[in-house]
């Protein structure tokens, strides 16, 4: 291994260290940790559990990454916290392992943004490219997808979903699940319309924009409950992004949804 290992630091017998790790001051490496190559930890980081944190991520100060979780019901079993490739986790981050009722591991994806003081609770599941920003919380069990956005001092509850794509406001509680490219926003969550701008920097294509317009429509003024309004827009589109919303909606959830106004 080469890489720069400050002389205050705590590596623990069985960590394991790939090629160029930089572990700067004070820092806390327990012994079922697995740093990934390039992983870079600034001063006072805390890495502990069953936790494998992926190539080229970099830990700032003081978080605290793989504690056990926050959950009264956990009796010390074994789980685990796997984090993927090029992450940026900035200061104060908390980042929990699963627990056994929940599948026993929690898991983040690649390329994402962890803000300051931003936290990841047991058993969640974040997929790529997601920012979580300074002081949200994602509770327990919540499933992140891809290219998320959650604003700052929000919090997700346990269980919910967002879908691909979706951006929820500065300050918002979320208590339900999030469609697929959903914009979310008010002090009590509300689903008030698309990701337009975000669909529009992934360079979605004009006629997709104008089919999830459309779709959005009739999920909020359609005949029928909410689930058979999405069965009917399943049938009747020829979007790949619709057809995403439908298997959103339609697939297994312990949670309600918010529902366009």
């Amino acid at each position: 291994m080469s890489g720069l290992i400050h002389p205050s630091a705590v590596i623990e017998v069985g960590a394991q260290l790939g090629e160029g790790v930089r572990i700067g001051p004070f820092c806390h490496v327990g012994p079922e940790v697995t740093l990934g190559d390039r992983v870079e930890l600034k001063s006072h980081v805390v890495v502990t559990g069953e936790t494998e944190i992926g190539a080229d991520t970099v830990v700032f100060s003081f978080a605290v990454i793989g504690e056990i979780p926050q959950d009264l019901k956990f009796r010390g079993e074994k789980t685990k916290l796997v984090i993927g490739q090029r992450n940026r986790i900035r200061e104060h981050v908390t980042m929990n392992s699963g627990t056994e009722g929940g599948g026993g591991v929690t898991r983040v994806g690649d390329d994402g943004l962890f803000m300051a003081g931003c936290h990841v609770a047991h058993d969640v599941q974040v997929g790529d490219r997601v920012i979580i920003v300074n002081s949200a919380a994602l509770a327990g069990h919540c499933v992140i997808e891809d290219d998320v956005i959650v604003g700052g001092l929000s919090g997700v509850h346990q269980w919910v979903r967002i879908g691909r794509g979706a951006i929820i406001g500065a300050v918002t509680m979320v208590t339900n699940d999030v469609i697929p490219y959903g914009l979310v926003q008010a002090p009590r969550g509300k689903l008030d319309g698309l990701n337009l701008v975000g669909l529009k920097r992934r360079g979605v294509a004009r006629e997709d924009i104008t089919a999830l317009r459309a779709a959005f429509q009739m999920l909020a003024q359609g005949e029928g409950a909410f689930q058979d309004r999405a069965r009917r827009l399943g049938a009747e589109t020829s979007s790949d992004y619709v057809r995403e919303i439908v298997e959103f909606i339609l697939g297994d959830s312990d949670r309600s949804f918010l529902t366009p106004g």
